[in-house]
């Protein structure tokens, strides 16, 4: 029971463990938290001249302190992980403490019956006094065997001190590897405090600017609503054009087919023809019987046709009741997915195939506003929404193509800049919030390709708005959380 106990337990340690991510990995995914409020602070500064408190100045805050945090998380995690090492090694090195004793005993208890009975066991004495030759080896193989287990007792306590020794100093590099990430813990903790502060700061102030940020909602939310208008008429105006070339298609491989089979119906008949034509004594043609002048041939027989019976006025065609006719039943419009080309099918796959992994729309930055609803951050009672995710950049960075593609379109909304739509297939990759576009309707872009130049917002922030957009079975399209399809 007790034995079954201990493997239970065992399954249960290394399954959790395996759960774990890696020292490694979160060491990588430090740096990279790291390096994203690094970031942050950079451009947090280089919107700080004016000294008005801004929406924007307050996300990249509330950013950096959502980075913050999750940073401190994943010192919280590595530092279980090494105490849970800290943990197995203590019990590895009570293991082997005791094992090393054991071995030390029992070294220690056959090295003192030797001092005793060294007289008994002379070895020559012992050797000669066999009865026989036979005897005399197997005492000989019998004191061999004895050295050989002494020495091997010797090796076991040499080799469990060196592993004891190992484990020892693994133990000591963990506790001082706890101990550094407890001080890099505290001192994060002091910066979230000081960056707490400070948003709290900026939130006050904003609050005594209700009727300005109301107006600038307004704004927002009519320049959102005509980008998502545009935006649906332009998937919606490639869905139509899609089901129309299909169905183009379509009625020409009909069109094709039915010549085909025209083709070899006329050839079946004039094959029909041409085996009819000629009969074995060459008199008969078709069905054509010819006078040779051998014979006065068989007279015709005589027609008698019948009069036609009158129908009786109750069983004219127009005194019968005409059925309503049956309106064929209307054909459902063809699904977008299957409509697409090979090549565009194929895109559309390649491009869900690399979700996670995307290049972002800007070469640096933070998402300072994540997709979907949210409250505003003065103004509990106010909802909105963000069609996509909002990335802050450096000032006058280049937009690029997360993806290969075609570009859609591209239009203008006064209040969100320039809009850029590039198709992927059933996807489709918006960039929202350019000063100027550097391509064109029907161009074919590749992965990384510039699309345009990041404007500043009213705030003189540069934010980018990318947003992902799917057409579904129903030709219906709808917008999809982009912060799973880049990578992080």
């Amino acid at each position: 029971m007790r034995a079954a106990f201990i493997v239970l337990f065992t399954i249960m340690h290394f399954t959790v463990v395996a759960q774990q991510p890696s020292r490694s990995e979160l060491e990588k995914q430090r740096q990279q938290l790291l390096l994203s409020i690094k970031e942050t602070e950079e451009q947090l500064a280089a919107t700080k001249k004016d000294q008005k408190a801004t929406l924007s100045q307050l996300r990249g805050l509330q950013a950096k302190l959502n980075a913050r945090q999750r940073l401190i998380s994943n010192i919280n995690q590595e530092i279980s992980n090494i105490d849970q090492n800290i943990r197995s090694s203590a019990g590895e090195v009570a293991q082997l403490q005791q094992r090393l004793e054991q071995q030390q005993i029992r070294y220690a208890q056959s090295i003192r019956y030797a001092y005793k009975h060294r007289n008994s066991y002379n070895t020559l004495v012992f050797i000669f006094s066999a009865q026989d030759y036979n005897e005399a080896l197997r005492r000989m193989k019998y004191l061999k065997k004895y050295r050989d287990y002494r020495k091997d007792q010797v090796n076991e306590i040499k080799q469990t001190q060196a592993k004891l020794e190992n484990k020892i100093g693994v133990l000591n590099t963990q506790k001082l590897q706890k101990n550094a990430l407890l001080n890099t813990e505290e001192q994060q903790r002091e910066e979230l405090q000081k960056e707490s502060n400070e948003t709290n700061s900026v939130v006050k102030q904003l609050k005594g600017r209700e009727k300005e940020l109301a107006r600038d909602i307004e704004r927002n939310r009519r320049a959102a609503r005509q980008v998502d208008q545009q935006i649906n008429k332009i998937i919606q105006r490639e869905i139509e054009l899609a089901r129309k070339k299909a169905e183009e298609e379509e009625r020409k491989r009909k069109e094709e087919e039915r010549r085909k089979e025209e083709e070899r119906r006329k050839a079946a008949e004039l094959a029909a023809k041409s085996q009819s034509s000629t009969s074995p004594d060459g008199t008969t043609y078709g069905n054509v019987k010819l006078n040779t002048g051998s014979g006065t041939g068989t007279p015709a027989p005589k027609t008698t046709t019948t009069p036609a019976t009158k129908t009786p006025a109750a069983d004219k065609p127009a005194d019968r009741p005409i059925a309503a006719a049956t309106p064929a039943p209307k054909a459902a419009p063809l699904s977008y997915s299957l409509s697409l080309t090979p090549e565009v099918a194929a895109l559309s796959n390649s491009f869900e195939a690399n979700k996670g992994k995307l290049p972002w729309p800007v070469e640096k930055g933070f998402i300072s506003l994540g997709f979907g609803p949210y409250k505003h951050p003065t103004e509990a009672r106010i909802m909105l929404d963000n069609a996509g995710v909002s990335i802050n950049t450096s000032r006058n960075a280049v937009a690029r193509a997360v993806f290969a593609g075609t570009v859609s379109s591209s239009f203008f909304v006064s209040g969100a800049g320039w809009t850029v739509v590039i198709s992927h297939g059933q996807y489709y990759t918006v960039y929202s919030g350019l000063s100027q576009v550097s391509v064109e309707k029907g161009q074919s872009v590749t992965i990384k390709q510039p699309v345009g130049i990041v404007a500043d917002n009213e705030e003189g922030v540069p934010v980018i708005n990318f947003q992902v957009w799917k057409v579904g079975a129903n030709n219906k399209s709808f917008k999809i959380d982009p912060a799973g399809w880049i990578a992080r």
